[in-house]
Protein backbone atom coordinates (compact mmCIF):
# COMPACT_ATOMS: atom_id res chain seq x y z
CA UNK A 1 0.00 0.00 0.00
CA UNK A 2 1.27 3.42 -1.22
CA UNK A 3 2.19 6.01 2.04
CA UNK A 4 0.38 9.21 2.24
CA UNK A 5 3.40 12.06 1.96
CA UNK A 6 2.35 15.23 0.76
CA UNK A 7 3.51 16.74 -2.79
CA UNK A 8 5.38 18.55 -0.43
CA UNK A 9 7.38 16.19 2.03
CA UNK A 10 8.10 14.19 -1.92
CA UNK A 11 9.52 17.50 -3.28
CA UNK A 12 11.87 18.26 -0.17
CA UNK A 13 13.15 14.54 -0.44
CA UNK A 14 13.44 14.27 -3.76
CA UNK A 15 15.44 17.99 -3.39
CA UNK A 16 17.63 16.81 -0.34
CA UNK A 17 18.88 13.65 -2.77
CA UNK A 18 19.72 16.36 -5.94
CA UNK A 19 21.08 18.84 -3.40
CA UNK A 20 23.41 15.96 -1.80
CA UNK A 21 24.36 14.05 -5.10
CA UNK A 22 22.06 10.55 -4.26
CA UNK A 23 20.49 11.60 -8.27
CA UNK A 24 22.84 13.32 -10.15
CA UNK A 25 22.64 15.76 -12.78
CA UNK A 26 21.16 14.40 -15.55
CA UNK A 27 19.78 11.70 -13.98
CA UNK A 28 16.27 10.62 -15.66
CA UNK A 29 13.19 11.51 -12.93
CA UNK A 30 10.45 8.28 -13.80
CA UNK A 31 7.30 8.96 -11.85
CA UNK A 32 7.03 5.19 -11.41
CA UNK A 33 10.61 4.59 -10.40
CA UNK A 34 10.35 8.08 -8.05
CA UNK A 35 7.11 6.53 -6.66
CA UNK A 36 8.62 3.66 -5.24
CA UNK A 37 11.86 5.26 -4.30
CA UNK A 38 9.98 7.39 -2.06
CA UNK A 39 6.91 4.28 -1.42
CA UNK A 40 4.02 7.26 -2.96
CA UNK A 41 1.87 7.20 -5.53
CA UNK A 42 2.84 8.76 -8.89
CA UNK A 43 0.46 12.04 -8.27
CA UNK A 44 2.46 13.41 -5.55
CA UNK A 45 5.70 12.68 -7.44
CA UNK A 46 4.29 14.84 -10.68
CA UNK A 47 3.37 17.76 -8.16
CA UNK A 48 6.76 17.88 -6.63
CA UNK A 49 8.84 17.65 -10.20
CA UNK A 50 6.84 20.49 -10.98
CA UNK A 51 8.06 21.97 -8.20
CA UNK A 52 11.32 21.23 -8.13
CA UNK A 53 11.16 22.42 -12.26
CA UNK A 54 10.49 25.83 -11.45
CA UNK A 55 12.87 25.52 -8.36
CA UNK A 56 15.49 25.19 -11.36
CA UNK A 57 16.62 21.91 -10.05
CA UNK A 58 14.24 19.79 -12.62
CA UNK A 59 14.16 20.40 -16.63
CA UNK A 60 12.43 18.55 -18.78
CA UNK A 61 13.66 16.68 -22.51
CA UNK A 62 12.22 16.11 -25.24
CA UNK A 63 11.88 12.13 -25.26
CA UNK A 64 13.58 11.98 -22.11
CA UNK A 65 11.29 13.45 -19.95
CA UNK A 66 11.97 14.94 -16.55
CA UNK A 67 16.02 14.84 -15.48
CA UNK A 68 17.76 16.40 -12.95
CA UNK A 69 19.17 19.62 -13.84
CA UNK A 70 22.81 20.23 -15.73
CA UNK A 71 23.92 23.71 -14.18
CA UNK A 72 26.74 25.23 -16.79
CA UNK A 73 29.20 26.60 -14.90
CA UNK A 74 28.30 30.51 -15.74
CA UNK A 75 24.98 29.62 -13.93
CA UNK A 76 26.92 28.23 -11.38
CA UNK A 77 28.71 31.53 -10.72
CA UNK A 78 25.25 33.79 -11.16
CA UNK A 79 24.39 32.28 -8.06
CA UNK A 80 27.09 33.45 -6.16
CA UNK A 81 26.68 36.72 -7.56
CA UNK A 82 23.17 36.51 -6.78
CA UNK A 83 23.70 35.48 -3.29
CA UNK A 84 26.29 38.63 -2.77
CA UNK A 85 23.46 40.73 -3.10
CA UNK A 86 20.79 38.96 -1.72
CA UNK A 87 22.08 38.05 1.82
CA UNK A 88 23.37 41.40 2.97
CA UNK A 89 20.08 42.62 1.90
CA UNK A 90 18.20 39.87 4.01
CA UNK A 91 20.61 40.98 7.05
CA UNK A 92 19.82 44.62 6.56
CA UNK A 93 15.99 43.87 6.86
CA UNK A 94 16.37 41.41 9.84
CA UNK A 95 17.90 44.40 11.68
CA UNK A 96 15.03 46.06 11.58
CA UNK A 97 12.36 43.28 11.44
CA UNK A 98 13.86 40.33 13.89
CA UNK A 99 11.71 39.03 17.07
CA UNK A 100 13.38 38.58 20.77
CA UNK A 101 13.09 34.63 20.02
CA UNK A 102 15.19 35.10 16.29
CA UNK A 103 17.95 36.92 18.68
CA UNK A 104 17.61 34.12 20.98
CA UNK A 105 18.01 31.70 18.36
CA UNK A 106 21.06 33.37 16.72
CA UNK A 107 23.33 33.58 19.87
CA UNK A 108 22.75 30.35 20.57
CA UNK A 109 24.18 29.56 17.14
CA UNK A 110 26.70 31.67 17.07
CA UNK A 111 27.83 30.37 21.01
CA UNK A 112 27.44 26.98 19.11
CA UNK A 113 30.01 27.31 16.20
CA UNK A 114 32.45 29.18 17.94
CA UNK A 115 33.00 26.69 20.27
CA UNK A 116 32.54 23.96 17.29
CA UNK A 117 35.49 25.61 15.08
CA UNK A 118 37.73 25.47 18.82
CA UNK A 119 37.36 22.24 18.71
CA UNK A 120 37.52 21.25 14.90
CA UNK A 121 33.95 19.69 14.22
CA UNK A 122 34.02 20.41 10.41
CA UNK A 123 30.42 18.17 10.10
CA UNK A 124 28.91 20.07 12.64
CA UNK A 125 29.79 24.16 11.60
CA UNK A 126 28.49 23.17 8.28
CA UNK A 127 25.15 22.63 9.48
CA UNK A 128 25.07 25.32 12.44
CA UNK A 129 26.24 27.49 9.62
CA UNK A 130 23.37 26.75 7.71
CA UNK A 131 20.87 27.13 9.94
CA UNK A 132 22.25 30.37 11.14
CA UNK A 133 21.69 31.77 7.70
CA UNK A 134 18.38 30.40 7.08
CA UNK A 135 17.25 31.82 10.66
CA UNK A 136 18.40 34.72 10.05
CA UNK A 137 16.56 35.01 6.71
CA UNK A 138 13.21 34.09 8.52
CA UNK A 139 14.03 37.04 10.34
CA UNK A 140 14.40 39.66 7.75
CA UNK A 141 10.29 39.30 8.07
CA UNK A 142 9.91 38.87 4.31
CA UNK A 143 8.29 35.58 3.43
CA UNK A 144 9.43 36.07 -0.63
CA UNK A 145 13.07 36.67 0.66
CA UNK A 146 13.41 34.43 2.72
CA UNK A 147 12.29 31.59 -0.11
CA UNK A 148 14.42 33.49 -2.09
CA UNK A 149 17.38 33.00 0.05
CA UNK A 150 16.63 29.48 1.37
CA UNK A 151 16.82 28.06 -2.30
CA UNK A 152 19.92 29.73 -3.27
CA UNK A 153 21.51 28.33 -0.22
CA UNK A 154 19.95 24.89 -1.45
CA UNK A 155 20.95 25.74 -4.98
CA UNK A 156 24.89 26.82 -3.72
CA UNK A 157 25.12 23.35 -1.32
CA UNK A 158 23.90 21.39 -4.59
CA UNK A 159 26.75 23.09 -7.08
CA UNK A 160 29.38 23.39 -4.56
CA UNK A 161 31.61 21.75 -2.00
CA UNK A 162 32.85 24.54 0.90
CA UNK A 163 36.47 23.92 1.79
CA UNK A 164 35.99 25.87 4.79
CA UNK A 165 37.86 24.35 7.81
CA UNK A 166 40.82 26.76 7.67
CA UNK A 167 38.78 29.66 8.42
CA UNK A 168 36.01 28.40 10.28
CA UNK A 169 36.71 30.40 13.73
CA UNK A 170 36.80 33.51 11.86
CA UNK A 171 33.31 32.78 9.48
CA UNK A 172 32.12 32.27 13.41
CA UNK A 173 33.48 35.57 14.39
CA UNK A 174 32.11 37.43 11.31
CA UNK A 175 28.46 35.60 12.05
CA UNK A 176 28.75 37.22 15.50
CA UNK A 177 29.75 40.60 14.67
CA UNK A 178 26.66 40.75 12.23
CA UNK A 179 24.38 39.37 15.01
CA UNK A 180 25.72 42.04 16.98
CA UNK A 181 24.38 44.50 14.06
CA UNK A 182 20.83 42.92 13.70
CA UNK A 183 20.51 42.98 17.47
CA UNK A 184 21.52 46.74 17.66
CA UNK A 185 18.72 47.34 14.79
CA UNK A 186 22.00 48.85 12.75
CA UNK A 187 20.58 47.58 9.19
CA UNK A 188 23.80 49.26 7.19
CA UNK A 189 25.91 48.04 9.59
CA UNK A 190 24.51 44.61 8.96
CA UNK A 191 24.27 44.70 5.41
CA UNK A 192 28.29 45.42 5.29
CA UNK A 193 29.35 43.11 7.49
CA UNK A 194 27.04 40.30 5.60
CA UNK A 195 28.63 41.85 1.93
CA UNK A 196 32.40 41.31 3.45
CA UNK A 197 31.40 37.68 4.81
CA UNK A 198 30.33 36.59 1.83
CA UNK A 199 33.17 38.17 -0.25
CA UNK A 200 35.28 36.52 2.29
CA UNK A 201 33.85 32.82 1.88
CA UNK A 202 33.81 32.78 -2.04
CA UNK A 203 37.58 31.63 -2.25
CA UNK A 204 36.71 28.48 -0.24
CA UNK A 205 34.25 27.37 -3.01
CA UNK A 206 34.77 25.10 -5.59
CA UNK A 207 32.89 23.52 -7.88
CA UNK A 208 31.27 20.25 -8.12
CA UNK A 209 32.55 17.68 -10.58
CA UNK A 210 29.50 16.23 -12.58
CA UNK A 211 29.15 12.53 -11.50
CA UNK A 212 29.96 9.46 -13.54
CA UNK A 213 28.26 8.07 -15.88
CA UNK A 214 27.75 4.85 -13.67
CA UNK A 215 25.67 6.48 -10.96
CA UNK A 216 23.43 8.63 -12.63
CA UNK A 217 20.53 6.25 -11.47
CA UNK A 218 17.06 7.15 -10.32
CA UNK A 219 16.14 3.63 -8.75
CA UNK A 220 18.84 3.41 -5.89
CA UNK A 221 17.05 2.39 -2.67
CA UNK A 222 16.77 5.37 -0.14
CA UNK A 223 15.88 5.15 3.74
CA UNK A 224 11.82 6.14 3.15
CA UNK A 225 12.14 7.18 7.03
CA UNK A 226 13.90 10.05 5.80
CA UNK A 227 11.67 11.57 3.63
CA UNK A 228 8.50 10.96 5.79
CA UNK A 229 10.35 13.32 8.15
Amino acid sequence: MRGHLSAHAVCTAIRDDIVSGALAPGSRLVEEILAARYGVSRVPVREALRTLQSEGFVTTRRHAGACVAEPTEQEAADLLDIRAVLEPLGAARAAVRRSPAHLKVLRGLVRLGRERARHGHAADLRQLDGWFHETLAQAAGSPSLTALLTQLRRKVEWMYTVEGAPRAGESWDEHGAVLDAVARGDAERARALMAAHIERSLPVHRLRRPAPPAVRDAKRPVNTARARN
